[in-house]
């Protein structure tokens, strides 16, 4: 049986590591990684090998040659053009002959036991079996759940919080029979989870999942580089490490020279020929190469040190890696997180801080304090994006520094001579950082058309109107004077989709920023009466018929923020008789603390009754969403207000379809039912639920947090269309909010939340899953779970803070929260 190792990846998250080198050759305790895989295989019996090469592919068959050192045979399938995970394999057909083989990435590291495996796919005689690994944090994997016999029941690529139904991740090994290969076409891209499983498990083909309790790491970025250092180093993976233990923990390979007065504290490893004098103190998890040497004085903990490297007097290496035939002078320090590429200089008493990398061949002056990353010049990766998009402190986590980084990756996703839309709340910090990425996109080649201040529905209904590629949105965090978030757009003026995001955070991370030559800077423009082209298209899109004859008086609140520069206008042409309250710019109080917002909303219904208007709106400061109150002066709450809506729409269209996140009250479901329209569940992403209110039979769609989606006008969460869509429908249905509120069904949804840390995520979602063995289970978004006289309850992770979030409906008040409360307590059982 013969086995392929995949060896073809860049390892982009890895730079400047991979800058010029292919990953399967990082070195892990001075041995590739690709040679533990190699050790791993040879243990198990696997001694005829198919290597699928593609990056710097002449690297890795000069250091491994015929295989003839590691006492194997290996030969070498190489792509001329990435062909993916499977395409790779497919390259390698020729040399595999018709028998079953295992596949095998050639840059994790893992002690599976591939005999166990084996035997496990002949006995359950499958098509294919796939190695399983459970682990706390699963979102950048494919996860699997199987069933008891192990038969794969489903699996989902790379998800977010909301789509993990286990901590069940797949490990990229895999036991194939030959005829797997018929499934893959010849010379395209093709990837084994996100094309081939799925349309074999569709097909009802056997495919199995074996659960390993065994070692496996990705070795995907830096964070986990260093880990499997320190898990190797520790005894947590069963391989094999060379040289010799002098004492519980210290390994020193042959021939390297350790004085008696230097200080090692394990564990730790030494490599051959290396030489480390009096005076070094080496600490835990610090690994050094081959021909390292370490001069007097030298402080290393945890840091990985490639070969050939000197290590100047007085240096101090905290947490970092240092590539191969580099030098660092007397005194230079390297901080948590740097990595600092092959074959550079860092010069005496040189700063480079945390989390900063240097690209290979790069000289740091004496003295020199590096705060950014040094690739042509320029910052190092961490997790951009939110559900607000790119948040933090003012000035604090949010420069304009930062902004002008991050809007040269969003222009470097893009194609010069394009045009972004931006635009901003009231905020002058939010103007500030709008200045920053307008320079920072136009210097990217980026033309720009600047709204200056707008509402964010006008600032997305321009951007799809733009014959371009998107844009940017700055506004103040809500409920947080002091947070400020960037919103990028995509040409819908929809955020931007998570395949787009990760796009931008590689380009981030990597610092790889595009730059206009002199002649291609681009061009600033403030395009006139935007506002107005807005307001007329609103009018002219939603069906305003009757509101005339009907003669309302509504009573609007635009909170001091951006609608106010809209409804002057539209208000003009509606039709209907308006009393305004702070609808004026406020720059000294860009957003609302929930006491204010509450204020302002008890006094909006003292004023709606006070003046007998059919119903009072308050808008939040960009004009995105709004708050309802019935003519009695009463609010609707935000749940209410969604159904209010949904009632008003199916029963005025009488058909299609309506777009909502499975967090909403099933009596949405009655209510269309009665009306004769249908319901799309969709996850809670606003990505998702923007894409579901474009299709053509949507006629509304909303995420019961006071965002509607009027699909004839836009498919974005609008505010200001919402209000004329609803001017429209109360004006012909002759009734009032409260009496439309009374007809609807009393829903009994509860929420709750339960702290759960990061790494318990996804046990958390296993454990749901099991308790719920036996029930109907619904993944669309979180897990689910359905009892048979329609009571249910949503287990769904956080996708940006460290807890866990329950949502549970039934009949009445109490048998919600027996149900909620029972489904809290698993949660806080796997928890604990």
């Amino acid at each position: 049986m013969k086995a392929v190792v995949m060896a073809g990846g860049e390892g982009t998250r890895l730079r400047p590591m991979t800058a010029n080198q292919p990953k399967p050759l990082l070195p892990v305790v001075n041995r590739p990684i690709m040679e533990h895989v190699l050790r791993l295989l040879k243990r198990h019996g696997f001694d005829e090998t198919v290597v699928t090469v593609q990056f710097l592919a002449a690297l890795i068959r000069n250091y491994f040659g015929d295989g003839e050192e590691l006492g194997m045979t290996l030969s070498y399938a190489t792509e001329e053009v990435p062909l993916g995970t499977a395409g790779s394999v497919k390259n390698a057909q020729e040399a595999l002959r018709d028998d079953r083989f295992l596949v095998i990435s050639g840059d994790a590291l893992t002690d599976i036991d591939l005999t166990d495996m084996v035997r496990f796919h002949r006995e359950n005689g499958a098509l294919v079996t796939i190695g399983l690994k459970r682990v706390p944090n699963p979102l950048e994997f494919g996860i699997i759940i199987v069933d008891e016999q192990g038969r794969i029941q489903r699996f989902l690529e790379k998800p977010t919080w909301g789509q993990v139904f286990s901590d069940t991740v797949n490990t990229g090994i895999y036991v194939m029979e030959p005829e797997v290969l018929d499934h893959v076409a010849d010379g395209e891209s093709v990837d084994w989870s996100g094309d081939v499983f799925p349309k074999l498990l569709a097909a009802g083909a056997p495919l199995y999942g074996y659960v390993a309790d065994c070692y496996w790491e990705d070795v995907g970025t830096h964070e986990s580089y260093l880990k499997a250092q320190a898990d190797m180093l520790s005894g947590l993976v069963d391989v094999q490490i060379d040289g010799f233990e002098v004492s519980p923990g210290v390994w020193v390979a042959e021939g390297a020279e350790v004085d008696a007065e230097a200080v090692l504290k394990g564990p730790l490893y030494v490599g051959d020929y290396a030489k480390v004098e009096a005076g070094v103190e080496l600490r835990e998890f610090t690994v050094l190469g081959s021909n390292v040497v370490v001069k007097e004085g030298a402080f290393l903990h945890r840091a990985v040190v490639h070969d050939n490297v000197f290590v100047g007097p007085s240096t101090n290496l905290r947490g970092a890696v240092i590539g191969k035939n580099t030098d660092l002078m007397s005194g230079a320090r390297v901080e948590e997180g740097a990595v600092i590429g092959d074959e550079c200089v860092i010069e005496a008493e040189a700063y480079v801080s945390n989390d900063v990398k240097v690209y290979p061949f790069k000289t740091i002056e004496a003295g020199a304090v590096v705060n950014t990353s040094v690739i042509w010049e320029s910052r190092g990766q961490r997790n951009l994006f939110g559900p607000r998009g790119v948040s933090g402190l003012v000035n604090v986590e949010i420069t304009p520094e930062l902004a002008v980084r991050l809007a040269s990756a969003y222009a470097t996703t893009l194609r010069k001579g394009t045009t972004v839309v931006t635009g901003r709340d009231a905020s002058r910090a939010a103007r500030t950082l709008k200045r920053a990425v307008i320079a920072a996109l136009t210097a990217s080649a980026i033309n720009v058309r600047d709204l200056e201040a707008c509402p964010l529905p006008t600032a997305r209904f321009q951007t799809g109107r733009e014959e371009g590629a998107g844009g940017v949105y700055i506004r103040t965090t809500l409920g947080d004077p002091q947070g400020v978030d960037i919103l990028f757009l995509d040409d819908r003026g929809a955020d931007l989709s998570q395949g787009a995001q990760r796009k931008l955070e590689r380009v981030y991370g990597r610092q790889e920023y595009r730059r206009a030559f002199p002649g291609e800077i681009a061009e600033l423009s403030y395009p006139a009466r935007t506002m107005e082209t807005y307001a007329r298209e609103v009018l002219r899109q939603i069906d305003m018929t009757g509101v005339r004859e009907a003669g309302l008086k509504i009573v609007l609140d635009c909170a001091g923020g951006a609608a106010s520069l809209v409804l002057p206008t539209l208000l003009g042409k509606v039709g209907v008789d308006v009393l305004t309250r702070n609808n004026a710019l406020d720059e000294a109080n860009p957003t609302e603390t929930l006491a204010e917002r509450m204020r302002d909303l008890q006094r909006l219904g003292e004023l709606v009754s006070s003046s007998r208007a059919a119903f009072g709106v308050r808008f939040d400061p960009v004009g995105e969403r709004i708050s309802l109150v019935d003519e009695n002066g009463a609010l609707i709450s935000d749940d209410r207000a969604l159904l209010v809506l949904l009632d008003l729409v199916a029963a005025e269209r009488r058909g299609g379809s309506v777009a909502l996140p499975v967090t909403t009250t099933r009596v949405a479901e009655q209510v269309c039912r009665f009306h004769g329209v249908q319901v799309e569940w969709t996850s809670t992403s606003q990505d998702v639920l923007t894409r579901a209110a474009a299709r053509p039979d949507v006629i509304f769609a909303g995420d019961g947090r006071g965002g509607f989606l009027i699909p004839e006008f836009s498919t974005a969460v609008d505010g200001i269309a919402a209000f004329v869509r609803l001017v429209g429908l109360v004006a012909r249905t002759r009734l009032t909010l409260s009496q439309i509120d009374r007809r609807i069904p009393e829903a009994h949804l509860l929420r709750r939340s339960v702290p759960t840390p990061w790494a318990a995520k996804g046990g958390v979602m296993r454990h749901v899953v099991e308790a719920a063995a036996g029930r109907e289970i619904d993944t669309t978004d979180g897990v689910r779970v359905v009892a048979e006289d329609g009571r249910w309850v949503l287990v769904l992770p956080d996708p940006s803070e460290p807890v866990t979030h329950l949502w549970a409906e039934g009949p009445d008040a109490d048998a919600a929260q027996e149900l909620i409360t029972e489904w809290a307590a698993v949660v806080e059982r796997a928890v604990s």
